[in-house]
């Protein structure tokens, strides 16, 4: 399968020297599989030694972007949803469900990959349909969900926090299974290319920012990357 034919020690050498600056850490080498398994072992449990609040979140994200962009990530929402600014006097909000900590990552990801003019309409011009969506409703749905969800599972990885594809669609019939598994395929794709080429460059300097308060040396490591756990029922 060609998703996975990028050479581990080659993909992110730029990313893996500016954490290895940002966090006093040794250079990764490439090759040397005994330190990968290590460093990996060690990020890990250093990942968990901090719970994981989407109030952490929201500093981080002002502290990468509130003085270039005046945007504020906010919970508390019923429903996420981005709000441009009233006045030139105002902040952008960038809105996420309740507290959780997934959502919050979840629209970083989309705020991340929109340009000037989706920055300035409210949910950056895209339509919502609830769950129950025809096959048509479903593609298009999908279509604009596959970056920001390749975004949302390397920040997850980024956070050593846990990551869930969704298609978001669980009352559809039919081929819906299928058209989920096409979905996880396209997703696990585009992290592949991003490890491959490299990160919007809103999105690298966030994941850097998540690397270095949660302490994760290595976020480009395919091993992190699993496509297999998402061909079951319960994952999809």
């Amino acid at each position: 399968m060609a998703l996975f034919e990028s050479d581990d020690r080659s993909v992110g050498v730029e990313v893996a020297q500016q954490l290895s600056a940002a966090t006093g850490a040794k250079s990764i080498a490439a090759g040397q599989s005994q330190r990968h398994i290590q460093g990996h072992t060690e990020s890990h449990t250093r990942s968990h030694a901090r719970c994981h609040k989407s109030t952490d979140l929201e500093q981080l994200f002002r502290q990468c972007f509130y003085a270039d962009y005046r945007t504020l990530l906010t919970g508390g929402g019923k429903e996420p949803c981005y709000c441009p600014a009233t006045s030139p006097n105002n902040a952008h909000h960038l809105n996420y469900r309740a507290d959780y900590f997934a959502s919050a990552l979840h629209e970083v990801a989309h705020w991340c990959i929109a340009g000037v003019e989706r920055r300035q309409q409210e949910d950056w011009g895209y339509w919502y349909c609830p769950d129950g969506r025809s096959a048509e409703q479903q593609r298009a749905f999908e279509a604009v969900e596959v970056k920001p969800q390749a975004l949302e599972w390397m920040f997850s990885v980024a956070a050593g926090a846990p990551f869930r594809i969704s298609s978001d669609n669980l009352m559809a019939g039919g081929d819906s299974c299928a058209d989920s598994s096409n979905f996880a395929l396209a997703v696990a794709a585009q992290v592949q290319a991003y490890r491959a080429r490299g990160l919007p460059p809103r999105a690298n300097r966030f994941l850097l920012e998540l690397c270095e308060f949660y302490g994760v040396a290595e976020p480009l490591l395919a091993g992190h990357y699993p496509l297999h756990s998402y061909f079951s029922a319960s994952a999809l």
